[in-house]
């Protein structure tokens, strides 16, 4: 149902000049959901974080946020927070005054804001008497992050989060990001971090030339029909290459990399997989690693956008049946750039 939604777009369309930036987007976040946008460069999707942010208006569709139709004005929607291109912050003030500065701005009273909480959640209280000219990349993010919870959206939406946090950082981000999901606020995150979406987000969105490639649950990118390349070592190796090469639906692949005797690749179906593991437990060889060389949301993400590409400039099999048909391929939007960059 609609209401259960935090996002429902339909046919959004935004140009920049001759550029195509949205190009008839479709886009349903649930509420609660953390929702990941990923898309290689000039792909829309910074002009997407844009219009849910307030900072840019579509020129056609139709956009509700948080129930509420979003008009033709440049304002942020109300219960809507977040960053794109990374956060604002004063240099010359400390990450306290920072957040004071933004609160006042905003007609929040800095004492009753709540800002000691919100530096405490993303892990800063240490330097929050800090100026933040000295901070690193990773700490602007967290405290770009603090910046938003103090309005304590609804819909949190963010721009690359994770960009200059160490693991510990990054860990910590994705535990504040999964407690404010699970208390109900949705999160749209954009990211070029496969492991991350993978870990956060329930579901996804690609975007390729101002269009969604794919849109929906991850475990659709990761099922059943589609080969991947898979990283197999074994206790015992000859038999490991043995079994695998006589197992249907496997198929070896000779990376030619240094180990490789140690290290089998395999290119195979999940349901083929299976079945190799099974055989090798019944010979008595040990299962030692078994991984994805590319995760299956990069595979998925990179034969989505390279198909589209390839339709789109008039070699995919796509443009072939345009052709077919008497069409003329459509024009590649590779020139296009996100929120009028």
């Amino acid at each position: 149902m609609d209401s259960l939604l935090a996002i429902r777009a339909r046919g959004i369309t935004k140009c920049f000049g001759d550029v195509v930036a949205l190009d008839g987007i479709d886009l349903d976040v649930a509420r609660g959901q953390i929702h990941g946008l990923v898309g290689p460069n000039g792909a829309g999707k910074t002009t997407l974080l844009g219009l849910l942010l307030g900072l840019a208006v579509a020129d056609s569709g139709r956009l509700e946020i948080l129930g509420t139709p979003v008009g033709r004005t440049f304002a942020a929607p109300d219960g809507v927070a977040g960053f794109v291109d990374g956060p604002g912050l004063y240099p010359s003030l400390t990450a306290r005054q920072n957040l004071a500065a933004l609160a006042a701005l905003r007609g929040q009273d800095p004492r009753t804001a709540g800002i000691d909480d919100v530096i405490a959640q993303v892990g800063l209280t240490d330097v929050a008497d800090d100026r933040i000219r000295g901070f690193s990349l990773g700490m602007r993010q967290r405290l770009g992050l603090a910046a938003a919870l103090l309005t304590k959206p609804r819909l949190l939406v963010l721009d690359e989060p994770s960009n200059g946090l160490d693991p510990a950082g990054k860990k910590h981000v994705h535990g504040v990001l999964a407690g404010l999901a699970a208390e109900g606020t949705s999160v749209v995150l954009s990211s070029h971090r496969m492991d991350d979406l993978e870990a956060l987000c329930s579901e996804v969105t690609i975007l390729a030339t101002g269009r969604v490639a794919f849109s929906g649950p991850v475990r659709k990118l990761a099922a059943e029909n589609r080969e991947l390349d898979y990283r197999l070592i074994a206790s015992d190796p000859r038999t490991a290459r043995r079994l695998a090469a006589d197992t249907p639906g496997i198929h070896l692949v000779d990376d030619g990399r240094p180990g490789s005797d140690e290290v089998l690749v395999v290119r195979a179906l999940v349901p083929a997989l299976d079945e190799l593991v099974v055989r090798l437990v019944r010979s008595g060889t040990a299962l030692r690693e078994l991984a994805p060389v590319v995760s299956p949301l990069e595979a998925a993400f990179l034969a989505l956008t390279e198909h589209q590409e390839a339709a789109r400039e008039g070699t995919g099999p796509d443009a072939e049946q345009r052709q077919e048909a008497g069409a003329q391929p459509q024009d590649t939007h590779a020139q296009q750039q996100e929120a009028g960059r």
